[in-house]
């Protein structure tokens, strides 16, 4: 699973990959994360308010960081678990 996190590199940005590789590593994921900075990348996306989220792709969150919780649920949908 391909994991990007899309932001500047802000706190939040920094706290999103935190929690995603927290919960990639415990649902035992086969995952890469790749962060992407650049702004004109982001709103390729269509992400107008970071930090944004995709999964293999797929913007699944933007605005703020997801709690643990809530990133294992996102993780586990998009693996098909």
């Amino acid at each position: 699973m391909k994991i990007q996190i899309l932001g500047t590199g802000c706190p939040k940005c920094k706290k999103m990959t935190e929690v995603a590789e927290t919960a990639a590593k415990e649902l035992g994921l086969n995952y890469e994360i790749d962060k992407v900075t650049g702004i004109s990348e982001i709103l390729d996306f269509g992400v107008m308010a970071t930090p944004g989220l995709a999964l293999d792709g797929k913007v699944v969150a933007s605005g703020g960081v997801p709690t643990p919780e809530q990133m294992k649920r996102l993780l586990a949908k998009a693996a098909g678990k």
